[in-house]
């Protein structure tokens, strides 16, 4: 069975369908949550609302880069959220990071559905040539693939504050 254009740019609807669902589920119960409630506990010990909230917004932030639609919008949450643990350093207030989050998302979202499915399959910036030729899967389509399963895993953290 040979794919086709059509299949091919149906399976991208799929993933964008699945990446927006996700956006939207994390949107409406952020909607739901006090700052005070992000700022407690996922479990004991473990880490906060608030830094999740962060964590989730950096990396969203880093598809523009990865991806190759632009630069980041708050390239300075990368080091607070990405390589920092939470509770060692001071990081923006939980207001700050909601913002954030919601304006990385309507910048992102939009990005994405313009991308080609040429692009799709293209490799992101992260993978060298030489690699990507070894590994064609290794392209932009993965990455989204896997940053929505990243997303929907820390939605379930945030769903138990």
């Amino acid at each position: 069975m040979e794919t086709t254009a059509t299949d091919t740019r149906f399976i991208i609807n799929l993933a964008l369908s699945a990446w927006e669902t996700q956006i939207e589920r994390f949107d409406k119960h952020l909607e739901k949550l006090t700052d005070q409630q992000l700022e407690s506990e996922i479990a004991p010990g473990r880490n906060r609302g608030v830094y999740v909230l962060g964590h989730l917004v950096a990396v969203n932030d880093n598809l523009f880069t990865l991806l190759g639609l632009g630069e980041r919008m708050y390239p300075q949450l990368q080091d607070l959220f990405i390589r920092t643990p939470d509770r060692t350093v001071p990081i923006p207030a939980t207001a700050e990071l909601r913002k954030y989050w919601y304006d990385v998302n309507a910048k992102l979202t939009p990005a994405l559905r313009n991308l080609t499915p040429e692009e799709w399959l293209g490799k992101h910036s992260s993978v060298s040539a030489e690699d990507f030729a070894k590994e064609p899967t290794r392209n932009k389509l993965n990455v989204l693939l896997s940053r929505t399963s990243h997303q929907a895993y820390h939605f379930g953290q945030i769903i138990l504050l």
